[in-house]
């Protein structure tokens, strides 16, 4: 398997996956953006986006759906829930809610209060999305009134995909603003094995590549 990454971007989900299942793979760190630094990139993935991930035919785009599918493909594995768990749509549903709800304002955040040239920034639209973010990440607080997991009562690919969106979140000042709860469960991830050893992996791979450490936007 061979999963192609920048530092601390989305595709940082597949490769908390991949260490918390003890998968060989091959990691290939890149500057960020790299439709923009390392344009060979494209040749690799047309889209020029990350992350990008191989499994001997299977190609895939989507950070969320990988961590999905290694946990499926390659388990049996307790990140997955299988059709016939009581929990097996809440399991879904958080997996996805990362990106599809939380994460999308994130990246309007960074691109309206970091990325666009000084004059094209939009403090005003940085300061919604914020809000935004932070209104629907209420739902996470209240699901973990009684419970340390969101699903199953165990650390699933639902708590990995939520978890970035978390990390995202940090990079971004906006931690100071989680509840009590989620405050505590981004503390429990951040104290994972799995966690620590992808976040080694990034380190190390980013010092081979000579990548600096960048802040990711929507890629």
């Amino acid at each position: 398997m061979h999963l192609y990454h920048c530092v601390d971007a989305r595709s940082f989900r597949p490769l908390w996956t991949l260490e918390e299942m003890g998968l060989d793979y091959q990691l290939t760190v890149l500057p960020f953006p790299p439709r923009v630094h390392a344009k060979d990139y494209k040749q690799v993935n047309p889209l020029g986006t990350i992350p990008f991930f191989e499994d001997g035919a299977t190609r895939m785009t989507e950070s969320s759906a990988i961590c999905h599918y290694l946990a499926t493909r390659h388990g049996p594995s307790p990140l997955a829930l299988h059709s016939d768990d009581d929990d097996y749509g809440s399991f879904l549903n958080w997996t996805y809610f990362s990106d599809a709800t939380l994460t999308f304002p994130q990246t309007l955040v960074l691109r309206y209060a970091r990325f666009e040239p000084e004059e094209r920034r939009q403090p005003q639209v940085a300061d919604d999305y914020s809000r935004w973010f932070l209104g629907r990440l209420r739902a996470v607080e209240s699901a973990l009134d009684d419970r340390q997991w969101l699903c199953a009562g165990r650390f699933t690919v639902a708590d990995i995909t939520i978890g970035y969106a978390l990390q995202l979140a940090s990079m971004l000042k906006l931690d100071r603003q989680f509840g009590p709860n989620v405050a505590a469960y981004w503390q429990r991830l951040q104290e994972r094995e799995g966690f620590r050893r992808a976040k080694h992996a990034q380190q190390t791979g980013a010092e081979k590549a000579g990548v600096l450490r960048q802040i990711p936007n929507a890629s």
